[in-house]
């Protein structure tokens, strides 16, 4: 298994699948099956049924379902465009992330 080099809160570009070209916020990651949940980004419908206790309405709800993480490209906060990630050993010793295209350092 490998780093997970996209963290929650990070933008990214949606480059193969239904939503290509989509732009959207990183909700969650799981990096054991090395998905994403990207905010508004391959929705689905899934129908609930009514329970009153639990105070749920029931009917068809639109969530968000995992995409995978080869599917997403980072953008890049300074240019704006997609990019892939390095990492680089910062001077207190710890690692960091880095994009390639710009050499701007990320959170």
């Amino acid at each position: 298994m490998n780093k997970v080099k996209i963290k929650k809160n990070d933008e990214v570009l949606v480059i193969r699948g239904k939503d290509k070209g989509a732009r959207g916020k990183v909700l969650r990651v799981i990096p054991g099956s090395e998905t994403a949940i990207v905010e508004r980004i391959n929705m689905m419908k899934r129908h609930t049924r009514p329970n009153p206790q639990k105070n749920v309405q029931g009917g068809v709800l639109e969530k968000e379902a995992p995409i995978r993480l080869s599917n997403l490209k980072l953008i890049c906060p300074e240019s704006g465009k997609p990019t892939r990630v390095g990492r680089i050993r910062l001077e207190d010793g710890s690692a960091g992330r880095v994009a390639k295209v710009s050499g701007a350092k990320l959170t």
